[in-house]
């Protein structure tokens, strides 16, 4: 199975570093995006949706798993 995983993360963030740990520990291929200034990152979250506040936020095949719980449902729901 092909996965298109893209990973946008910030700096000195444990929980972006946990996701990224997670996904080569199933030597899962995956990009990564910093978004480190601030105005970016809060524009990022409005095109995610109102819910969206923190990093990391990844997307499967370009849709929104969202952070470390979201990755680890997608890998028990894709059987990973």
């Amino acid at each position: 199975m092909q996965l298109n995983i893209v990973v946008y993360s910030k700096s000195a963030c444990p929980q972006c570093d946990t996701a990224k740990s997670l996904l080569k520990a199933r030597s899962l291929v995956f990009e990564e995006i910093k978004i480190d200034d601030e105005d970016q990152r809060k524009a990022f979250y409005e095109k995610c949706g109102p819910s969206v506040r923190q990093m990391p936020q990844i997307f499967i095949n370009n849709q929104r798993v969202g952070g470390v719980d979201g990755l680890q449902a997608a890998f028990f729901q894709l059987k990973i």
